[in-house]
């Protein structure tokens, strides 16, 4: 396991999320909450994984109960990660939901506690008024923020009056925004970025061909349409060949290009212990710079359709029997 060292802190380049842990949208079922979630988190341990990336919005808390039943007297190991939900997120609230995500997880502190969205209307002094006693009382050891620009985050560090760790936010080969401004001032400011949806949501494991669309969370999201399987085709088969000349898999080759770039570490999640393993290994995967490049303008010319225009597509993909 490769390592990144960042504001005090060393994290495993590849890490671990649970969004998926209780929830319903991913259909994963009672057995996989029950037995395979706490599998995967006890095995991502073995493997040298520490980060354990949770919220409280996951599955209504049953995400942090499911993580901190998996640690148990494994705690010290973990890098808990975990996000409070943006509802009037106001000084005491902050701080009485802290307490009880740290409850629903079983611990006496919480590694990393981010503010899982911006909240347009309540000042982000209040909300550091909530965070700051967190901070100074041991409750919580690092703060961050989630799905925020750069303006939001610089912001956010004065109104804490110390440094805000990480900014958690959307990141892949299918979607590089976070390179314009927010992977720079990491770099230049020792800070972190935790890359979610590694994957595309699986996009990026180059195992759809468009004649389904999956379920789940994922029946909504457009890079799954055949329009879009068919424009990322050059992307999709530069991830296939160089996860042959690796002896590995498109999934892995599109984590290793991720973490490759300094401060950034990934969160895939896992619906099993066999792609725990998986997910793990791209962190010893090197790529070679002709083979990042080459990944790099594939994803460049990759323009997929989404938002409106996307509609169409998706409703007619839902109705029964749709198929390319």
């Amino acid at each position: 396991m490769r390592y990144v060292d960042v504001g005090g802190v060393r994290l495993s380049a590849i890490g671990l999320g649970t969004w998926q842990f209780g929830s319903r949208e991913w259909g994963y079922g009672r057995d996989y909450a029950a037995g395979t979630a706490v599998e995967i988190t006890r095995r991502a341990l073995d493997v040298g994984i520490n980060l354990v990336d949770t919220a409280e919005i996951y599955a209504f808390g049953q995400s942090e109960r499911i993580v901190g039943r998996a640690l148990g007297d494994r705690r010290d190991e973990a890098f808990i990660a975990t996000k409070l939900f943006p509802i009037a997120p106001i000084g005491p609230i902050v701080e009485q939901r802290a307490r009880a995500s740290a409850r629903r997880l079983g611990v006496t502190t919480i590694d990393l506690y981010q503010l899982h969205w911006p909240n347009p209307v309540v000042p982000l002094e209040l909300t550091m008024a909530g965070m700051r006693p967190l901070l100074d009382g041991g409750l919580v050891r690092h703060a961050g923020v989630s799905n925020y620009g750069l303006g939001r985050w610089q912001h956010a560090d004065r109104a804490l009056g110390r440094p805000v760790l990480s900014n958690q936010v959307e990141y892949s080969l299918v979607n590089r925004r976070a390179e314009a401004k927010l992977l720079p001032w990491a770099q230049a400011n020792d800070r972190l970025i935790i890359a979610y949806s590694p994957l595309g949501q699986g996009f990026l494991s180059a195992r759809w061909d468009g004649t389904a669309m999956p379920g789940g969370v994922r029946s909504n999201n457009a890079l799954f349409l055949s329009e879009n399987i068919d424009r990322g085709r050059p992307l999709l088969d530069a991830l296939r060949e160089i996860a042959e000349a690796h002896d590995a898999t498109p999934s892995q080759v599109s984590l290793a290009w991720l973490i490759r770039k300094p401060n950034v570490v990934a969160i895939p999640g896992a619906s099993s212990v066999e792609q725990l393993e998986a997910n793990a290994a791209a962190a010893d995967l090197e790529l070679t710079d002709a083979e990042d490049e080459r990944l790099t303008r594939a994803a460049e010319a990759f323009v997929p359709i989404t938002g409106p225009a996307a509609l169409p597509s998706l409703l007619r993909a839902r109705l029964p029997g749709a198929s390319r």
